[in-house]
């Protein structure tokens, strides 16, 4: 959807254009070498987010580099597109690996044709500059389950066999009503459109808040995909979806288990310390014209509720199950601290 125009008609997500997989063994033609693939992202964005936590949960920040684009978008040939610029480390706002201002330039080297969306995250090729993907699921499974000898010692299991039918059929239950009903809510063209999507909303929020006032996790007892895919809608949810897109009957933080649930999992390496809440505000309420035309910034609310005890430890449970949990965020790589 154009971010500059009102809405006309319900929105609708293309299937991604590019879904080449890496793997460990290559078996799809694409084989998994440190140091030759560029992970693009835009901080704001929840599908960029979910690779961005599963790179990391890894450790797979020194195989994969990242690039991370400008909050707000940049108006080209009458298309938002996601660039980089001086602000997000970008001298002269050209990528330094990568050569490019506009992620299109990525997806116009893979397909000089292509004329269709430019998406985050996109996974690109450090050598030919060619896109490879910005299939987000897919990606984030790949790299949870198929870049071994590349990943840390100790990382978690964020994909086990034997729950990966339920995890499917949470998330499938998550994606329709909560990770991307929240945008049918908030671009909704009529009436009727918005009270369907926001009544979807709420009731998978209140569903998910009933399973998880006695369990810490939403499969398992550890953190799972599941999570991740969860938590990349909870954590902008006060921060944009309330306020900006109309999901207001209720706020995150009068959940009382969801809350604590979403703080336990902020405060656990891995979510927080990938999680930039000036550039979910900035990205949302500036390029959003058709929803926000002045594009005045909300202020609020304060993040510092995000570091307060949640006491989720005493439902069991370990984050990382039999693993240990990352080290450090690299430097280059630090988010902006709350306090």
């Amino acid at each position: 959807m154009r971010a500059n125009k009102l809405p006309t008609e319900e929105i609708k997500r293309d299937p991604a254009a590019f879904t080449d997989r890496v793997t460990a063994d290559g078996r799809f033609g694409r084989t998994a070498e440190a140091g030759r693939y560029r992970l693009v992202i835009s901080r704001a964005c929840p599908w960029a987010h979910r690779v961005v936590m599963t790179r990391r949960l890894m450790g797979l920040e020194r195989a994969v580099s990242l690039a991370v684009t400008d909050p707000r978008q940049e108006i080209i040939e009458g298309d938002p597109h996601w660039v980089f610029t001086e602000e997000t480390g970008s001298p002269g706002g050209v990528d330094p690996v990568l050569g490019i201002h506009a992620l299109r330039e990525a997806y116009l080297a893979r397909d000089p044709g292509y004329d269709g969306g430019v998406s985050v995250p996109g996974l690109v090729d450090t050598q030919s500059g060619h896109l490879v993907t910005n299939d987000f699921d897919r990606l984030s499974l790949d790299l949870a389950t198929e870049w071994e000898g590349l990943v840390r010692e100790g990382a978690p299991d964020l994909y086990p066999e034997a729950l990966r039918e339920e995890i499917e059929e949470i998330g499938a239950r998550v994606y329709r009503d909560l990770n991307n009903g929240v945008y049918r809510a908030g671009f909704a063209p009529d009436q009727r459109r918005y009270d369907d999507a926001v009544a979807a909303v709420f009731a998978c929020l209140d569903d998910l808040e009933e399973r998880l006032t006695d369990r810490r996790y939403l499969v398992g007892d550890s953190v799972t995909m599941a999570d991740i895919r969860l938590f990349a809608t909870l954590v902008r949810f006060d921060a944009a979806y309330h306020g900006h897109f109309k999901c207001n009957i209720r706020k995150l933080t009068e959940y009382p288990a969801l809350w604590a649930y979403a703080r336990d999992l902020f405060q656990t390496p891995g979510f927080g310390d990938t999680t930039d809440l000036d550039h979910v505000r900035i990205h949302y309420y500036w390029v959003h014209e058709g929803i926000n035309p002045t594009r005045i910034v909300a202020a609020g609310p304060d993040p510092r509720g995000w570091l307060t005890p949640h006491h989720r430890e005493e439902l069991g449970g370990s984050p990382f199950g039999e693993g240990t949990a990352p080290g450090p965020v690299p430097e280059e790589e630090r988010v902006p601290a709350i306090g």
